[in-house]
């Protein structure tokens, strides 16, 4: 059993020395893929996969609009702002209201919140109130005006999902339903519906600044929202695979990466179809996919996840390292090292990110919509690039979770992290003695207990960085036990 910070290491019998040269080999290649161990008695296989830290990438950095506009406040709008209202139900500029606040129809869409080439600004800023109404949800765009005011006693627009490029909202119409978005693509500007009527939304929110520094511009909310009505939309209980149980392979299609996008699951044999089920994510490493690390050491991971009735789910993360963009050279404590990583990243690169940590959400959203879970008991947890992943998804989108177990991969830092969201979420951080990230473990170890992180643990094992996977692996599950009783 791993211990609090009381006892910092715990070693176990682990690799060989031919383990070691070979994890280092690995490594020296770009290894973070899968070490096929033969358990304590350090007998060495095959090594899976290669790469540290997957330069996963990001936006196109076209600047297009994505901003979704409601109706105007029953006529059209001018250049981004409703005319004022008149007595009587008369708008300012152009068009009556019928009696009792109704719309007009075919209200076109404000204008006002593109731009032509900057990121939006955040969710909730810029937007100006309208006589009488509410401010509009819609961020103000990098470069031009901010998103329409509300009508007359109108309703707040929510906007769709801001786009890539804008983030500007139209407004809704007087007395109209709320406008949740047109349809907008990533070109400039969506159609409303016609009278205020609720549209579809449009792509994921993009912020002007990170609120993780070595992350994505996306925002959280705007992508767990758009991962939410994709559930949503996919859910179908008639499915013949709907809620099944065992060993599965599901795809999903992705519209904004273009493919359909594979996952792995797993739902204990012995689940009575009904009793909520606690969820562990399990995030792999660079030149892995979705089924490496499950499949690896006899399907370890699928019979641990068997042994303690837990759903297991396993994303294959697209084609980019889950929205961190630090590798090995940039592990805690290096924060100058992650500064130059950050300075590397591309227009492209941004973008594949992007994709990465939209699919990670967007197939945990998927079986939130289909089976029942215990949302106090959702786990976290990943090796290498995926530990790295755990911390950034982890920190990123804390709410989901009651405990992250990252797995030889420090890759985080200490400046522009949510570590005050992570206060309450169980920690359990593992590496391997002879992993070539372990000097950075040992610095996130102390940093932990030094700011009075309470409910992290430390756990060392004699292993390399493939090596240690199957001998942390049990204690992973046992931590996800004991954390949900506590």
């Amino acid at each position: 059993m791993p211990s609090a910070w009381g006892n910092m290491s715990m070693s176990k019998i682990g690799m060989s020395e031919i383990g070691w040269i070979i994890g280092i080999v690995s490594l020296a290649l770009g290894g973070c893929g899968n070490h096929t161990s033969g358990g304590a008695g350090g007998s060495t296989g095959r090594v899976d996969g290669s790469g540290g830290m997957a330069q996963g990438g990001g936006s196109d950095g076209n600047g297009s609009s994505g901003g979704t506009g409601g109706t105007a406040s029953g006529g059209t709008n001018g250049a981004g702002g409703v005319g004022p209202v008149g007595t009587g139900g008369r708008t300012g500029s152009g068009g009556t209201t019928a009696s009792g606040g109704a719309t007009a129809s075919g209200g076109a869409t404000a204008s006002g919140g593109t731009n032509g080439g900057g990121g939006a600004g955040p969710i909730g800023t810029g937007g100006r109130i309208g006589s009488g109404g509410t401010l509009a949800s819609g961020g103000a765009t990098a470069g031009g005006q901010s998103g329409s005011t509300s009508g007359g006693g109108g309703q707040v627009a929510t906007g769709g999902q801001a786009g890539r490029g804008s983030g500007g909202t139209g407004t809704t119409s007087v007395g109209g339903q709320v406008a949740t978005g047109g349809q907008a693509g990533r070109g400039s500007g969506g159609s409303s519906g016609t009278g205020g009527a609720t549209g579809t939304a449009g792509q994921t929110g993009t912020g002007s600044q990170r609120s993780i520094s070595f992350g994505t511009l996306l925002d959280s909310q705007a992508v767990v929202l758009a991962a939410q009505q994709l559930g949503k939309s996919l859910a179908n209980p008639s499915s013949t695979q709907w809620q099944a149980k065992g060993d599965q392979h599901r795809k999903y299609h992705f519209a904004d990466a273009n493919a359909d996008e594979p996952y792995r699951l797993y739902v204990p044999t012995n689940w009575d179809g009904k009793s909520n089920l606690p969820l562990a994510m399990f995030l792999h490493g660079s030149g892995s996919d979705e089924n490496s690390y499950v499949d690896q050491n006899n399907k370890q991971m699928l019979n641990l996840a068997q042994q303690h009735g837990v759903l297991l789910v396993a994303p294959l993360g697209d084609k980019g390292a889950y929205g961190n963009f630090l590798r090995l050279s940039s592990p805690f404590g290096k924060p100058d090292e992650a500064v130059k990583l950050m300075a590397q990243v591309t227009a492209d690169s941004e973008r594949t990110n992007e994709l990465s940590e939209q699919d990670v959400i967007n197939v945990l959203e998927l079986v939130l919509a289909e089976y029942p879970i215990d949302r106090a008991a959702m786990f976290l947890f990943g090796h290498s690039m995926g530990s790295g992943g755990t911390w950034y998804i982890g920190g990123k989108y804390a709410s989901y979770w009651k405990g992250l177990a990252p797995m030889s991969g420090p890759f985080v830092q200490e400046t522009v992290y949510p570590w005050d969201a992570l206060r309450n979420v169980f920690l359990f951080v593992t590496e391997g003695t002879q992993a070539p990230s372990v000097d950075g473990s040992h610095v996130l170890r102390d940093w932990l207990k030094t700011n009075g992180f309470s409910k992290a643990e430390y756990e060392e094992v004699n292993a390399d960085h493939g090596g240690m996977i199957p001998l942390v692996l049990p204690d992973v599950f046992d931590f996800f036990d004991r954390s949900r009783v506590k």
